[in-house]
């Protein structure tokens, strides 16, 4: 708290504004956030980005007191960006706000070093009792996410495990494995992730030795137990 002086020498408090970093690369739900943020009053907006990347570099520069972080983003994804961002300033506050509801989701942000994680259809009245949580130093996650999982990470009550092999997929790996479960086609997935038909062949490659797994009905029903799509 900052502390200034009126006309009349009385000390007068003046609480500072929560300075405030939005990772999210669809920009109309940006311009939501901000919207939603600055009608509520007490916060700044210092910085915007579209990418994990950008959300790192401007971290860095900027040194806000809490970043909103989007998990799929281009470049670096959320949760690479989150554990960067950790790694270098451990006291650093980071709000996952996802559209993913599935626990390896949340398993691998609070891993990373989330304070919090708030699903995008969540109301706006979560998000900004989930930053209020996590900026008084407590940890906040979506009612909706299953309660034994919070006990196990948010508590911190849970044995560390050894990587399953989920864990040791990469981002890219993932988004394949989603769409080869939505039943894509290479040549969509390739067009989608904006990558060559060689390089999803790849992908497919890896998951399936990843997992031990040999077939796309094999790669979809994994998926499902997930939650990543129905079954």
């Amino acid at each position: 708290m900052v502390v200034i002086k009126d006309s009349k020498n009385v000390d007068q408090p003046m609480t500072r504004k929560h300075r405030i970093l939005i990772a999210e690369d669809h920009a109309l739900f940006r311009e939501g956030i901000r919207a939603l943020l600055e009608a509520g009053g007490g916060v700044e907006i210092v910085g915007e980005t579209g990418d994990g990347a950008g959300a790192i570099r401007l971290f860095q520069e900027l040194l806000p007191d809490l970043v909103l972080m989007d998990l799929d983003m281009p470049k670096v994804d959320g949760i690479r960006a989150t554990k960067a961002i950790k790694k270098d300033f451990p006291k650093a506050k980071v709000v996952v706000l996802t559209m993913h509801s599935a626990e390896e989701h949340v398993y691998l942000a609070l891993r990373a070093g989330a304070d919090g994680y708030v699903l995008k259809d969540a109301p706006g009245k979560e998000l900004l009792m989930a930053m209020e949580s996590v900026l008084a130093g407590k940890s906040f996650v979506s009612p909706g996410i299953s309660g034994k999982l919070i006990r196990g990470y948010i508590q911190g009550k849970k044995a560390e495990a050894s990587l399953s092999p989920w864990d040791a997929l990469t981002a890219r790996e993932r988004e394949v494995l989603q769409l080869v479960a939505e039943d894509k086609k290479n040549k969509e997935i390739a067009e989608l992730l904006f990558i060559s038909v060689k390089t999803v062949e790849k992908h497919r490659f890896n998951l399936m030795k990843k997992l031990g797994l040999h077939n796309a009905q094999e790669l979809k029903a994994f998926a499902a137990s997930r939650g990543l799509v129905q079954a």
